[in-house]
């Protein structure tokens, strides 16, 4: 009896390993979408060419992002991305301002220029963006304003889990 029982726990711990290894996300599988009834989100093969970084082995990968507009009309659009850090529960973003400007400055007309950008069916693209080897998600963060409704932001945030 005691050895049909470890049969039967060894069996049942290898369809488990199975079937959480068939469904482990990783960036080593692009691309990678998540979706919304508003947004499509997805990382895949960054984009190469002259000034775009180039993944180092044991520092950082390179990736791109897209971005779809796949529900209703918005007004303006702000898309952010942030990656973990071990060992703390601070998210890290991975662009923001060049030294010496202000991170405000225009930021209320980009954003009213990525929603016309969006409605006509053009993706926002990031071609190109490192994600050090130490990261273990990515974090695509997207708030927006409805037409309409203005006054009111909507957020949604995509993580991204690599294994």
């Amino acid at each position: 009896m005691k050895t049909k029982l470890t049969t039967f726990a060894l069996i049942l711990l290898f369809l488990i390993s199975i079937a959480l290894e068939t469904e482990a996300l990783s960036f080593n599988k692009l691309p990678i979408k998540h979706s919304s009834m508003q947004w499509s989100v997805e990382v895949a093969v960054p984009g190469h060419g002259k000034g775009l970084a180039k993944s180092k082995k044991g520092k950082f990968n390179t990736y791109s992002l897209e971005v779809h507009n796949i529900g209703k009309k918005v007004n303006s659009v702000e898309v952010f991305m942030y990656r973990n850090e071990p060992n703390s529960t601070t998210k890290f973003s991975l662009f923001g301002c060049p030294d010496g400007e202000e991170c405000t400055e225009g930021r209320f007309e980009q954003a009213i220029s990525l929603a016309k950008q969006l409605n006509k069916g053009k993706p926002f693209r990031f071609e190109n963006f490192p994600l050090t080897d130490k990261a273990t998600e990515l974090e695509v963060e997207v708030i927006w304003t409805q037409k309409g409704q203005e006054g009111r932001p909507l957020k949604e945030t995509f993580t991204f889990a690599v294994e």
